[in-house]
């Protein structure tokens, strides 16, 4: 008597955490930038719309697609 190993989640819930993955890294790596060489200057870009509403929407929106990807259930188990 053997038992078959099974994962937790899905394929398709796998896909969806690479996903919000994604998401997530895109929405921090558009934060990423803005700084200026001389501590002296200001630079008004950091201030702009990707680094004050865009990145961080991405990176709220990545955090929802993983709460999903971990909470959906699709249909795990082929029964013959």
């Amino acid at each position: 008597m053997k038992s078959k190993k099974e994962f937790i989640f899905s394929r398709a819930n796998y896909k969806l955490m690479l996903i919000g993955f994604v998401v997530i890294a895109l929405g921090f790596i558009l934060m990423v930038g803005g700084s200026s060489n001389d501590p002296n200057v200001f630079n008004p870009e950091i201030f702009n719309f990707r680094r004050i509403r865009l990145a961080p929407a991405l990176v709220l929106i990545g955090f929802g697609i993983e709460i999903a990807a971990i909470l959906r259930s699709f249909n795990n188990s082929k029964k013959s």
